[in-house]
Parts: C-alpha cells; sequence; structure tokens
C-alpha cells in the first residue's frame, strides 16, 4: 500500500546566519565570564577558601563558574562586604544575561524552527490571492523584480524552481519559496495553485513550460497565466496549453528593433508603456455603471485604446468601441502615478 505523500513546506529567508548567531552567543558569554573572573581575582582576598584556606586562578575560575550556573557547592565565599556586593549586583546579573542567552540560542535553534515551520505550513495552507512563479531564471526573478515594484509584497509571490541556487535568490528577495518540478500536480496543488490569483511560467525550455501551463490549466481553469515561449511555433501549443498569455522575448525584442528603425522613439514608448519606472502605463479595468453606452473615447480615467467583449478585441476605431456594454473589459493608458495608486488599492 502506497504511502501517502507528505506535502513540502514552503521556506522563506532567515535573517541571521547560523554560525553568526550562534558565535555572537558565544563571545557574549565568553566576554560576561571573563569579567566576573577578572573582577574576582583582584578581589580574591575577599573569598575563602574552606578546602584549603588558598585562592588560586583556577579556585577564581571554578568558583567563578559554579556562581554563574547557580551551582554554588559552598566550598568557596564571598566573605567581605565588598565581595558579596560584586556578587549580589554585577555578577547575579550576569547570571541572569547568560540563562537568557542560552534560553534564547534555545528558542532560536529548536523552538524558533519548530515554530517556523508551523508558521509556513500554515501560511501554506492559508494561501491566497498569491502570484506563483515557476522557474527563477532571468527571466522570472526580472518578473519577481517587476512584481515587487508594482507594489506586490514579496511575501505574496511562491517561487517553484528545481535549482537550490535560484531559490536562495528568489528566497532572499523574501519570497516564499518551493523546490520542486512544476510539472508535477502535487508540487502545483502544494502552493495551493487554484487559489492563486496568477501564475507566471518561465521554465527556461519550451517543453516544460507548456507543461506546466498543461498541469496547472488541468488543476485550475480559471486562474490566469502567462507563459514566455522562445520559439514562435510553440505559441500555438502554448496557448492550446491553456495559457491566457504567451509572451516570446525573441519576438518583443524584434518588433522593437523595428521599431526604432522606422522612429527613433518608438521603442522607448513601447518600454515606457511596459515598465513600472515609465512616465505612463497600461491598465485593465472592467467598464464602470456610468460608462455604459458611451464610447471608448469618452471614459475620463485614461486613453482608451481597445475593449475586450466575449473574448474578442476591439480597438477604439472599431464600432463596437463606439457604445461600451456590460462586462466589457477596458484597456487604457493612464499616468504611472494613477497606475501605482490603483495597484495600491487592489486587494
Amino acid at each position: 500500500m502506497a504511502q501517502p505523500r507528505i506535502p513540502a513546506t514552503l521556506k522563506r529567508k532567515s535573517r541571521l546566519p547560523v554560525w553568526l548567531s550562534i558565535g555572537w552567543r558565544v563571545i557574549g558569554v565568553m566576554a560576561l565570564l571573563a569579567l566576573a573572573i577578572g573582577v574576582h581575582y583582584f578581589d580574591r582576598e575577599g573569598l575563602r577558601d574552606t578546602y584549603d584556606g588558598h585562592v588560586s586562578f583556577l579556585d577564581v575560575v571554578y568558583f567563578t563558574a559554579i556562581s554563574i550556573t547557580t551551582t554554588g557547592y559552598g566550598d568557596i565565599a564571598p566573605v567581605t562586604e565588598q565581595a558579596r556586593m560584586f556578587d549580589a549586583l554585577v555578577v547575579t546579573p550576569i547570571r541572569i544575561f547568560v540563562v537568557l542567552l542560552f534560553v534564547g540560542t534555545t528558542y532560536n535553534f529548536v523552538l524558533r524552527r519548530t515554530w517556523d515551520k508551523w508558521r509556513m505550513a500554515y501560511i501554506q495552507r492559508h494561501l491566497h490571492d498569491h502570484y506563483i512563479v515557476a522557474g527563477f531564471g532571468k527571466t522570472g526573478s526580472d518578473a519577481v523584480d517587476e512584481l515587487i515594484a508594482r507594489g506586490v509584497a514579496a511575501e505574496n509571490i511562491v517561487v517553484i524552481d528545481g535549482s537550490a541556487e535560484s531559490l536562495a535568490k528568489a528566497e532572499a528577495c523574501g519570497c516564499a519559496i518551493l523546490q520542486g518540478d512544476a510539472t508535477r500536480d502535487q508540487v502545483l496543488e502544494d502552493v495551493k495553485i487554484g487559489r492563486a490569483r496568477a501564475l507566471i511560467v518561465s521554465a527556461g525550455r519550451d517543453d516544460t513550460s507548456i507543461l506546466i501551463t498543461l498541469t496547472a490549466r488541468h488543476l485550475s481553469k480559471t486562474i490566469p497565466i502567462s507563459v514566455t515561449v522562445k520559439a514562435d511555433d510553440n505559441e500555438t501549443p502554448a496557448r492550446a496549453a491553456g495559457a491566457t498569455t504567451v509572451i516570446n522575448p525573441v519576438s518583443f525584442a524584434g518588433l522593437l528593433l523595428a521599431g526604432s528603425c522606422t522612429g527613433p522613439h518608438i521603442a522607448d514608448y513601447m518600454m515606457d508603456l511596459a515598465s513600472i519606472n515609465g512616465r505612463i502605463a497600461l491598465s485593465e479595468r472592467t467598464v464602470t455603471p456610468p460608462e455604459i453606452g458611451k464610447p471608448l473615447s469618452a471614459i475620463t480615467t485614461g486613453m482608451g485604446m481597445r475593449i475586450y467583449r466575449g473574448g474578442q478585441p476591439f480597438s477604439y476605431w472599431e464600432d463596437a468601441a463606439k457604445a461600451l456594454e456590460p462586462g466589457d473589459v477596458i484597456v487604457e493608458i493612464v499616468p504611472q502615478g494613477a497606475a501605482r495608486a490603483k495597484r495600491a488599492t487592489q486587494p
């Protein structure tokens, strides 16, 4: 009988390296211990050894250690007021700090890691309206950077990749990560694809990207899927696999190059539209009730370029754009500031 599969757990970046955290704690304990030993040895006349009556340096080390650890055998004891006050006012706080350091280390490397594992499992179970990025190569990392620049919180982005090195970079950005094969049903189910806002596929190979798209569409019929392909003849298979948007970086670069030949500012304008750092931006929204019946050119939120009605595109000069209807999706050009404000108000 097959054993039930344990879902993979998400990970996020740890703020402090393990070796550095332990190192600082060891240095702190040794510094406090050295301070106590130094003062005890300087004032060793205030100590009495019931064993041989002589307090050596090793006796001071022994007495300081058992005092700080609260063992206290009583064979060496402070007898002068000065030594007793030092133990009461200095050694006791040192003892408390050392205990806290040990407790903190236990929490950090045992309890906190258990807590973090539980917390990540909890977050994973409650993932909702997040973005999934399958593949964290150059294109995938650029997409994540652009999402974050557009106001998407890094913790709302889940990156899937098979490379530990790539995932380390994604984790450093603050994203949740999952090492695995995004072509597998279980991996996509582990990142709750059914509740995700969108999926970005950039696997580096067209066949892998198409297979991921096919798997994702099988698991979620409604999730928007954006996929990159390198070969022109793979755009159709990608759409057939269920991709909502297919982007060919090579073809897009060719368009920019060709546009730059016919006009020196065309390529700049297209990049302006695509980048978060541009002066203007493309925005997509559903028609509002006051706009129904009006032409696309009459909208006041931006410059209407196209509408989508029943999945079909109609440009601003076509007859269909002369009277907006309920359910129409408007693609408009807006100032970048307005685009940022809109994204900030989106859930």
